[in-house]
């Protein structure tokens, strides 16, 4: 931000110096100057954002349209009545023919780029699902991996080098419970390159003027287009802030959790006491908690329950049973009265 603020003080300063020169009003051309200097890092701002094969393609759309609309309106130079008028209806129709050209590009790009691989002869680096960046908290969890072998993951999945190298400082961490996770995230990237269903390629690019590992993903992830892989809350709403796309592996385990409504029945393992008396704890394969009223004596036990009520919780889901003799009990009760 500080750089771009003395950009602009700087281009302002430049026509005021040339407005001395010259002879003008200074005050004016000052203010021309801040605000083309203004326009100038909206541009780059908003460039920033579109990855680079839109900013190849939009440009090939944009030149073409240009050619097009010069061609389509050289015979207006011929026509003796439209010479006067030539030069104004030249420049609308370039202005609308790279219009078109500039739209028809960026909605078709994969298609752009196929067309010059099969002129080319060379393989498009344009793939199906895109290009997915993936962050130390992905790489460490390990879910990833089973992820890419049941096929659900497209695309190209892409490990900057600073990541790799914050999971390498993980894992020569003097903490035995941090170095353990660094490794296990080394044996994450070495399974990821090995299983060879989705491709994994790891890059160098890096931002050196910023500091933080998830601001270098996210200058990454706009200047590529690329999505971002992480089990991160934090980065999710910090990348939604700043227009990135970002995939949040805990979010989908959580919204493949088996939906159970009460009165649906479970067989499950009792492991430990509640924190209410009688109360029993056990834990469906997925971990969701199932509390279970008047479990407490069948602690070590397999036993039936009824769903009672399901709470969803910032965490997860957490599911209140109660013994499926009870429930019964109950039920029978009531129909007596």
């Amino acid at each position: 931000m500080r750089i771009r603020l003395i950009f602009i003080i700087l281009i302002a300063a430049v026509c005021y110096g040339i407005s001395v020169v010259i002879g003008v009003n200074s005050w004016i051309y000052t203010l021309i100057g801040g605000c083309i200097g203004i326009a100038m890092v909206s541009v780059q701002r908003a460039l920033s954002r579109v990855s680079v094969r839109k900013l190849i393609a939009g440009g090939i759309g944009l030149g073409g349209g240009v050619i097009i609309g010069n061609l389509l309106a050289y015979p207006l130079f011929l026509v003796e009545p439209l010479k006067s008028s030539a030069p104004f209806i030249l420049l609308v129709i370039n202005f609308v023919f790279a219009g078109v050209g500039l739209t028809v590009a960026l909605n078709k790009t994969k298609e752009l780029f196929d067309l010059f691989s099969y002129f080319t002869g060379k393989k498009s680096q344009i793939v199906e699902g895109g290009y997915k960046l993936l962050d130390t908290s992905v790489i460490i969890d390990g879910r990833i991996v089973e992820l890419c072998e049941t096929g659900f993951i497209e695309g190209i999945l892409v490990i900057p080098q600073f990541v790799l190298a914050e999971v390498q400082q993980i894992a020569d961490s003097p903490s035995s419970i941090k170095r353990a996770r660094g490794k296990r995230g080394l044996d994450i990237v070495n399974k990821l390159q090995n299983q060879g269903i989705v491709p994994v390629e790891i890059v160098d690019k890096d931002f050196p003027q910023v500091t933080e590992v998830d601001n270098k993903l996210l200058e990454l992830a706009k200047s590529t287009g690329a999505k971002i892989l992480t089990n991160d809350y934090n980065l999710k709403k910090v990348a939604k802030i700043q227009d990135v796309k970002v995939l949040n592996i805990n979010e989908l385990a959580t919204s493949l959790k088996p939906v159970l409504l009460p009165g649906e029945h479970l067989s499950i393992n009792i492991l430990k006491e509640g924190e209410n008396p009688n109360q029993g704890i056990a834990y469906l394969d997925d971990g969701t908690m199932v509390v279970v009223e008047g479990g407490k004596r069948y602690i070590g036990k397999e036993v039936e329950v009824t769903v009672t009520s399901v709470l969803q919780t910032t965490t997860g889901k957490m599911i209140f049973t109660e013994m499926k003799e009870e429930n019964e009990r109950k039920r029978v009760r009531g129909k007596k009265l």
